[in-house]
């Protein structure tokens, strides 16, 4: 097995140095601390800077933590308190619909699953957190993209390939898409992620009133759809009345 980077080991023990001690810190200090050479800790401190992990103080010369690290910490925790919130209406909805419901976020260029919960029912199924679904054909993907402006520039921008005959791929069918997305506050993916399957997502509102994510509910389609092909009304109330819960309970009020 591969031992450890030893630039990247130091950066992060200057890091918890940084967030240990004192609010600021010299380079005598910091390479005093963690023995290093004055000048291999000025390296890794100019690198760390120049990505935003360290800020350096212009009257005293001394390093604290940068912004960067607060952005991703607080990234690290909104995902891990909606998850929180999440928990119990995702359930319930997986109850009520008898349906696997997924918790998705916007990463990189498509959606992470975070949470997932089995059908009720005794079929064998394989948990799915950590997967990928992509942006621009399954339901959460395109309820993202269509409130969430980084996630409508990664879906445009990036290549759409046809996943299943019933993809869309052409740029004016997708804006279509998210444009009624917007308009009926839902998404649907009709067999245009994988054939025979059928899903209808929502999106999940902070107290800013920003997407964080959405949730779906997701099965066959002979169970999903009605025999018009459409999503049964009751499943697309239940996803909004889910995604609006866990909405509130992140401080975004009614909508």
């Amino acid at each position: 097995m591969p031992g450890p980077i030893q630039s990247l080991a130091r950066a992060a023990a200057i890091l918890r140095l940084l967030a240990g001690g004192e609010r600021r810190l010299g380079l005598s200090d910091i390479s005093s601390s963690l023995g290093l050479a004055k000048g291999t800790a000025h390296g890794i401190l100019r690198t760390l800077q120049q990505e935003g992990f360290v800020e350096q103080d212009s009257a005293s010369g001394k390093y604290q933590l940068g912004a960067e690290l607060l952005r991703l910490g607080n990234s690290y925790l909104d995902v891990h308190e909606l998850r929180a919130r999440a928990l119990v209406w995702t359930d319930d909805l997986a109850r009520s619909s008898g349906e696997a419901v997924y918790l998705g976020v916007l990463h990189q260029s498509g959606v992470l699953i975070v949470h997932h919960v089995f059908r009720p029912d005794d079929s064998r199924q394989v948990l799915e957190v950590g997967a990928m679904q992509p942006l621009h054909s399954s339901a959460l993907g395109k309820v993202i993209a269509a409130y969430d402006p980084v996630a409508h520039s990664e879906a445009t921008e990036n290549e759409r390939l046809a996943l299943t005959p019933r993809t869309i791929t052409d740029t004016a069918g997708f804006e279509d898409v998210l444009e009624l997305a917007r308009t009926r506050g839902w998404a649907s993916d009709l067999e245009e992620t994988w054939e025979g399957v059928a899903s209808v997502a929502a999106p999940i509102l902070d107290r800013r009133r920003m997407p964080v994510g959405a949730v779906a509910i997701t099965g066959a389609v002979e169970r999903v759809c009605q025999e018009d092909g459409e999503i049964q009304a009751r499943l697309v109330a239940a996803v909004r009345d889910c995604a609006r819960a866990v909405s509130r309970d992140l401080g975004a009020g009614r909508f």
